[in-house]
């Protein structure tokens, strides 16, 4: 049999393919009449809004690369350009069915539950008069009509709002009045974004009733253009170019550097609504002059025309899913637990003074964490507090504790990345409150985004300065630790405690490791200061790729060799090629990929031992753990990384070994191996990248890994937390009302 070559472009998928087929299964759980019926319109929206950020990010990207005419090819061998035809015909494809999925399943069967969005034209005359005088009183005002002719030129229109190309009549004495030719007999309004996109209307038949904003403007408008006649209103929506990159310079030292960081990521965010558009949807029916005008005018292309059977953008139709509360409809809820490890305490730090934590969101609360850093901010005994933030929210319970900490005295340093896409501006704002508050802000390492999760303590204590740490592979995000499943780990192990102070001490005052001898050296290199962490971008792809090397030198020993990962996604070259050399030697490979993931499973000589799965439920998968066999030592890592090139090269990613046995056979036999039986929700990858769902076999029971979970904690966990119990009981009573 002859060598197979490894770097063969057949051997690698497309990043952006297979990130739509990632897509494709979102939006299979709308489709599946098996998914409750606000769940599946839930999916439509995340459906939507995932699109949205690929077109801005991906597309923009590579059509940024076409028109350099930069013929560069990834290891999958496509050109830009072609990757860019293969998109177009797969998107298209995913859209009609999304409205299909919407039009003939989802609407009806909410109508059927009392739930509609009618047309105007479906309701009463009475009905209508009452609109209009609301159009008049509420929504005219806000209005800006702006005429197409040659004394306006097409109007600035933001990124992804929405908009109404307004048709006049047209006949010749109204040309001799008017000046409006055929030609040019189009006006456009911009759809407010301060005003509710669903209006809520009172119904006999309907417990809830909504009608489309967009829909009222367009009936009622015909009084801001005098003189002339509205004969149809048609929704449009553009998504433009929403990245960018940040040349740093100056050395990070100054003040001046970062003040210029700050007004340079300001300004570009600002532009972002400016710049070129990459994708256009109109509403189906709009004529094909209304059409060309409008890719004329914004230069989109045919394949980047999208003509949508439905209301625009279905990620507005998640205020029917927030505003309604009906058993049946949505997932059974489910609030987390207070994890048994950390139990009910009004001390932290003399529970990890006994015991390292382990806990797995959103199934153990988050609010064990908060309470972490909320009592560290009160204690006296607390010295310092120092912390990365990456995506965070205004009223967030992180951010005030390091407010308290900073307000009482305390020395606490905040790492903000100040690039988290589409963040730049929360972000700067949250860092100008911590600042005002007299927290140390640290606007992260140039060159580099910080994406690591980490918060660190130090205490004193009767045997001297005791550092305390929390770990995570999510963000500190009250409201996302609800929605994605990630894993925290606090502890005050000693080596532990030094490796994260020594990565504090890189981040805030080291500002060129893009440029320095860290650079991905091996862990053997006795300048790196790490004892116990794998650390972006200097020691984790190399380490990786020996932990992967120690399976295969035990493969061909004959001893047992095993390597299960579970990541968002898996895309690095270097890493996926020795995958397929371990799979060679008969390393038994399992992959659990939510998203991306350029490997491809089971190609004859190649990766037959490799298993991947991709797990798609109601909440977000969201945890990077990976497992080496070791020869039975079962080397366990959990972090923030992806194995992704920019995860890897391009960031701050923290890896950390999990050393109680506890812990690790709690992540190995729980966590993973339920996983790994899910028969559910699990997909599995075939090598031509597509995914089929995996059904339980006859007579097998059902394993649903989610669900499993939750009754593992429910069986396990002291008892539901006060403070989940609070938030939910505010979300229902807003649901009534």
């Amino acid at each position: 049999m002859s060598k197979v070559d490894l770097d063969e472009p057949a051997l690698y998928l497309n990043r952006e393919l297979t990130w739509l087929e990632f897509n494709r299964r979102v939006l299979e759980e709308a489709q599946d009449a098996q998914v409750p019926l606000l769940e599946r319109l839930k999916f439509l929206a995340i459906f939507t809004s995932n699109l949205d950020e690929f077109f801005a990010v991906r597309v923009a990207g590579l059509q940024d690369l076409v028109a350099a005419d930069l013929m560069t090819v990834g290891a999958d061998g496509l050109t830009p350009q072609q990757t860019l035809d293969a998109i177009s015909g797969i998107v298209h494809g995913l859209v009609d069915a999304q409205y299909a999925c919407l039009n003939a399943e989802v609407l009806p069967q909410l109508k059927q539950e009392g739930i509609i969005i009618p047309s105007l034209d479906d309701l009463p005359k009475a009905r209508r008069k009452d609109l209009k005088k609301f159009f008049q009183g509420q929504i005219a005002p806000v209005l800006t009509p702006l005429a197409l002719d040659r004394a306006h030129p097409f109007p600035y229109l933001r990124s992804e709002t929405l908009n109404l190309a307004i048709v006049f009549k047209h006949d010749d004495a109204q040309q001799q009045t008017t000046g409006i030719s055929e030609d040019s007999a189009f006006a456009i309004l911009q759809v407010p974004a301060v005003l509710d996109r669903l209006i809520p209307i009172a119904s006999v038949n309907y417990s809830q009733a909504y009608v489309l904003l967009e829909e009222v403007i367009g009936a009622f408008c015909g009084h801001l253009f005098p003189g002339l006649e509205v004969e149809s209103a048609y929704g449009f929506r553009l998504t433009r170019n929403g990245d960018f990159v940040i040349n740093d310079s100056g050395d990070g030292d100054s003040d001046d550097d970062m003040e210029n960081l700050l007004q340079v990521i300001d300004q570009e965010v600002r532009n972002r609504q400016k710049r070129r558009a990459v994708r256009l949807e109109v509403s189906a029916g709009m004529p094909a002059a209304t059409r060309r005008m409008l890719m004329d005018r914004l230069e989109i292309k045919s394949d980047d025309l999208y003509e949508i059977d439905g209301p625009l953008n279905l990620g507005d139709l998640m205020i029917i899913y927030g505003a309604t509360d009906r058993r049946g409809l949505r997932d059974p809820a489910f609030n987390p637990r207070i994890s048994r490890e950390v139990g009910v305490t009004s001390d932290i730090f003399a529970v990890l003074r006994e015991r390292d934590i382990l806990l797995h969101h959103p199934y153990e609360s988050f609010s064990s964490v908060v309470e972490f850093l909320q009592q560290s901010a009160h204690d006296p005994d607390v010295l310092a507090m120092k912390q990365t933030l990456y995506r965070t929210t205004g009223d967030s319970p992180i951010m005030d504790a390091l407010i308290r900490g900073a307000e009482s005295g305390k020395q606490v340093t905040a790492l903000v990345e100040l690039r988290a896409r589409f963040d730049e501006l929360n972000n700067i704002h949250f860092a100008r409150q911590l600042e005002k508050a007299g927290v140390h802000v640290v606007y992260g390492v140039l060159g580099l985004k910080t994406h690591c999760k980490a918060s660190m303590v130090v205490r004193r204590e009767k045997q001297g300065l005791r550092r305390y740490v929390h770990l995570g592979t999510g963000n500190y995000n009250s409201s996302t630790a609800r929605l994605y499943t990630d894993l925290g780990y606090l502890t005050c192990d000693p080596e532990i405690g030094e490796d994260v102070a020594a990565l504090f001490n890189l981040l805030t005052g080291f500002n060129n490791i893009t440029g320095s001898h860290l650079l991905d050296r091996k862990r053997s290199n006795k300048t790196l200061p790490w004892q116990k962490l794998l650390v972006a971008p200097m020691t984790l792809h190399s380490s990786i790729q020996e932990l992967i090397e120690a399976e295969i030198e035990n493969a061909k020993a004959g001893r047992p060799a095993r390597i299960t990962a579970k990541l968002n996604s898996l895309s690095e070259p270097i890493t996926i090629r020795n995958l397929y050399r371990a799979s060679q030697a008969g390393v038994q490979i399992d992959l659990i990929v939510r998203g991306i993931c350029c490997l491809r499973p089971g190609v004859p000589g190649v990766s037959e031992n490799i298993r991947v799965i991709s797990i798609v439920d109601r909440f977000l998968e969201h945890a990077r753990i990976y497992h080496f066999h070791a020869d039975g030592e079962d080397k366990v890592f959990v972090g923030s990384a992806d194995w992704m090139p920019r995860n890897l090269f391009r960031r701050i990613e923290l890896v950390y070994p999990v050393g109680n046995p506890a812990h690790k056979a709690r992540i190995l036999q729980t966590i993973l191996a339920t996983e790994l039986a899910d028969n559910v929700k699990a997909r599995e990858a075939r090598a031509d990248g597509s995914y089929v769902r995996r059904s339980a076999p006859e007579g097998a029971r059902p394993v649903r890994a989610q669900e499993r979970m939750i009754e593992i904690v429910r069986e396990t966990a002291i008892k539901s937390d006060p403070y989940e119990d609070t938030i939910q009981a505010a979300r229902t009573r807003k649901r009534k009302r």
